[in-house]
């Protein structure tokens, strides 16, 4: 080392400068690239990673799983206290003195609330189950990897009969085409 601190190379005795050559007067393999680690050779990190990783989308999907049933709760709570609110006023509405057409009024607008808590039901739904094909996409991507390929089979959108969620979906809709089928046919009618 110098006075202000750098650094300076010292140049190799041509002994040792030899000694470094092969028979063929070049470097040896070792010395010119420096050496790789077997293929084989597992990374524990990239393992841990790996593991972690298919932990979180495992987790992931039971949460979905798990959130498809507090909408369903969600909107059974709602519907019952909204359509209860609306018959409340179809029975109660001379009593109370209330104009017809303010009660007609007040029954189509509990009935649209409801509608608007059971589209955004099956948003939340339909949304949840487009995040757990994609999660599901991705845990065969990483098995294919890890353990072998073929190992999970990828989910298929023809299968969708067979999901609850559907399920869910079609009684939710089915129940919202139904309470204005009979708000139409018996309750706003018999409003006068």
């Amino acid at each position: 080392m110098t006075a202000d601190r750098r650094t300076v190379r010292i140049p190799e005795p041509a002994s040792r400068r030899r000694a470094l050559r092969g028979p063929g007067g070049g470097l040896p393999a070792a010395a010119r690239w420096p050496a790789r680690r077997p293929a084989a050779a597992p990374d524990a990190v990239a393992e841990g990673a790996q593991l972690e990783r298919y932990r979180y989308i495992l987790q992931q999907l039971h949460v979905l799983n798990e959130n498809v049933y507090r909408f369903l709760a969600l909107y059974q709570t709602l519907a019952t206290a909204l359509v209860g609110a609306a018959l409340a006023l179809f029975v109660g509405y001379q009593k109370w003195g209330i104009e017809a057409a303010t009660a007609r009024a007040g029954v189509l607008g509990l009935l649209w609330l409801v509608t608007i808590v059971a589209a955004f039901t099956i948003l939340l739904i339909v949304t949840g189950v487009l995040n757990w094909l994609d999660y599901r996409r991705e845990e065969c991507e990483l098995t294919d990897q890890v353990v072998f390929p073929g190992f999970r089979r990828a989910p298929r959108v023809r299968n969708m009969h067979r999901w609850y969620e559907t399920w869910i979906v079609l009684f939710i809709a089915c129940s919202i085409v139904f309470m204005w089928w009979y708000a139409a046919t018996l309750i706003l009618p018999a409003m006068r």
